[in-house]
C-alpha cells in the first residue's frame, strides 16, 4: 500500500471537506449571534448593527458562500480578514498570549481561512462547477 499516493488522490477531497466544515463552523457563529440559536449567554446581547452583529452578518453569509464553495478565494480572503480582526480587536487586549485571551479559535479560523484563499474550494464546489 503507497500510503503517499493514496494521500495525493484524496487530497483535493479533503481539501472540499475543509473548506465545507470550516464555513459550517463559522456560519454556525452567524446563526448564534443573529437569531440566537443555539442560546449563547455571550451574544444574548448583540444587536444586528453593533460590531458583533456586523460580524455575525459576515459569518452567516460568508460562511454559507463558503460551504456551498461559491466565489471560495474572495469569501475565505474577506474571512480571514475579519478573523484577524477579531483577535487583535477582542483578543490581543486582554493578553498577549492566546491561551489566556481565548484567541486560538480565532487565529486557526484565520489561517484556514487564508489557506483557502490559497488554494481555493476544491473539486466538489460551485466555483468547480462553473469551471466545467
Amino acid at each position: 500500500m503507497d500510503v503517499d499516493r493514496i494521500a495525493a488522490q484524496s487530497q483535493p477531497y479533503l481539501l472540499s471537506l475543509f473548506r465545507f466544515i470550516t464555513g459550517l463552523l463559522l456560519f454556525q457563529f452567524g446563526v448564534a449571534k443573529l437569531f440566537k440559536f443555539p442560546p449563547v449567554e455571550m451574544f444574548a446581547d448583540v444587536t444586528p448593527l453593533s460590531l458583533w452583529g456586523i460580524a455575525g452578518m459576515i459569518e452567516l453569509v460568508f460562511g454559507g458562500l463558503l460551504m456551498l464553495g461559491l466565489f471560495t478565494r474572495l469569501v475565505a480572503f474577506v474571512l480571514s480578514g475579519e478573523m484577524a480582526f477579531a483577535y487583535f480587536i477582542e483578543h490581543l487586549p486582554h493578553s498577549f498570549f492566546p491561551l489566556v485571551n481565548e484567541g486560538t479559535l480565532a487565529i486557526l479560523f484565520c489561517f484556514a481561512c487564508l489557506y483557502l484563499a490559497a488554494t481555493g474550494g476544491g473539486p466538489i464546489s460551485v466555483d468547480a462547477m462553473r469551471r466545467g
